[in-house]
Parts: C-alpha cells; structure tokens; sequence
C-alpha cells in the first residue's frame, strides 16, 4: 500500500509540490468502497467506486491549487485531509468500521499466489507503468521540467497547469489503489485506515533520495524508500519498541533525510560554482 501510493506521490514532488490528503483519501476511498458494497455484491462495481474516489479527491487538490493559484498545494491538501477524513467518518455507519468485502478484493489484497502476495504483483504492475511514464513518454519529461524550472517551462510551450492537475489526479488514483490493497488485505472498510500515510509516503520518496526542491528523482526512490520505511517498522515491532516511539524515529527519519537532501544541493551548487571558475 505505501509503495503505490508513494509513486503517486513522487510525481507530486517531482512537481515541487505536495500531497498530504492520501491518508485520508485512502480512508475515504475504503469508506465508499464500503457503501458500495452494501448495495451491489459486485467486485467492479466496488473498485470503481474506491478509485474514482480517490481520483477525484486528487481532482479537487489540483484544480484548486493550479486555478484557484494558491501560493502551494500544502494548503488545500491540509484542507483536504480534514475534509476527507471528516466525510470518512460521517459517511461510515456508526462512524466505525464496515465489515466485508467481495472476494475478488480479498483476493487482490490478502491473496497470494505461487507463494507471492497479489498485492506484490499489483506494486509490480503500476511500477512498470510508471517507469513508462517517466522515462518513455513526453508528459513525463514534462512533469520533470515543471518541477526544474516552472517558468523556463512555461515559456516552452509546456502546459504547466494540466501538468499539475494531471499528476495530483495521478496521485489520489493511486490512493484509490491503496484503498482496494488495503481493504482487501483487511476485508472491512474503515474511516480510520491510512492515519500517518502520508508521512509514510512522503518518508519513502524523500529516504529513496528524491529532492523536494523537484525535478529530480525516478521511480526507484519511491520503492526503495517504501521498503526501508517498512523494513525500519518491521525492525522496531521485533525488537518490541513502542508504536509512539516508532512514530518519533519515521520523523526523525524524514528530517535527516531532509537535511541530506539540503546539504547535497548546497554541496552541487558549490561544484558548479567552482566547475565554472576552472573554466573561465
């Protein structure tokens, strides 16, 4: 669940930007997955439901964002953290979670085969497509070149604004897809699933070694980071350390490999800088 919905999230910050509503994106997803559920016992109809969710919570962020020209998307998926995750808990009955799921679900997020999660197939899959989309298609050297320079690539033609919206639309898609991951694997629908994901995610692209100043940063560093976050709590479980604990050190995390990211572009800069002296 955290790989994918952390591709998703490169791409944002590839963009410079941010998306802090995939947690609770996720939880909504689920919720509406849920309701569905209780109408229709059909498993498309229920994946439908949780993908559009999410696709259109990403909607939202980016049309806000790019058209209501907000100085950064910090501030709407703020906003939408609490929207979503409030909508979450109204919508869900009892304001708790809803059991069941249908067995195509469980069987894409708790089943296995040959031995192998289905869910590892699915990280596979979208890794793949993605890997398309950064390196083999026009709009991925777009997304890198509005997040190098916004300007420089406005003056090239690029269309800055459906760039943007396009990768937050990408990205509460891949929450969507974290919803039916998530709900598979636990069978139920809950207004309180993805709480803390998007430090997670954020976590895993900015440890991978991608750059919150944009433009720089593929596909690898989202997945790589995914398994070290989760590797760091497999290790804290097994060594029995306490699950507030075990938020303090993601944090701690996430700030040392913040400022390494700093210190590398301060010490890039100061290459170029002597790089151009040697050669005047």
């Amino acid at each position: 669940m955290i790989a994918v919905v952390a591709m998703g999230q490169q791409l944002v910050i590839l963009t410079r930007g941010i998306d802090l509503s995939v947690g609770s994106n996720l939880a909504l997803a689920t919720v509406i997955g849920g309701l569905a559920y209780q109408q229709v016992d059909s498993s498309i109809v229920v994946i439908v439901a949780m993908l559009l969710a999410g696709a259109v919570v990403g909607a939202i962020n980016g049309a806000v964002f790019v058209y209501g020209r907000l100085p950064h998307p910090f501030i709407i998926t703020v906003a939408t953290l609490s929207i979503c995750r409030g909508l979450a808990l109204s919508l869900a009955p009892g304001h708790t979670t809803m059991r069941g799921m249908p067995d195509a679900i469980a069987v894409i997020g708790g089943g296995t085969t040959l031995g192998v999660p289905n869910s590892f197939f699915v990280v596979t899959i979208f890794a793949f497509l993605f890997l398309i989309l950064t390196k083999s298609m026009v709009f991925g050297r777009w997304i890198y070149a509005v997040g190098g320079s916004p300007n420089a690539a406005r003056s090239m033609g690029i269309p800055v604004k459906g760039v943007l919206l396009a990768t937050y639309i990408i990205c509460g898609f891949c929450a969507g897809v974290g919803a039916v991951l998530l709900a598979g694997r636990t069978a139920a629908a809950s207004p309180i699933y993805g709480n803390l994901l998007e430090l997670d995610t954020i976590a895993a692209v900015i440890i991978g070694g991608a750059s919150f100043l944009g433009g720089r940063g593929h596909l690898g560093h989202a997945l790589i980071g995914a398994v070290l976050i989760g590797v760091i709590r497999n290790a804290l479980n097994l060594l029995g350390v306490d699950v507030f604990f075990q938020m303090i050190a993601i944090g701690l995390v996430i700030v040392i490999a913040v400022e390494a990211d700093v210190l590398r572009n301060h010490l890039e800069a100061r290459a170029r800088v002597l790089q151009t002296a040697r050669i005047q």
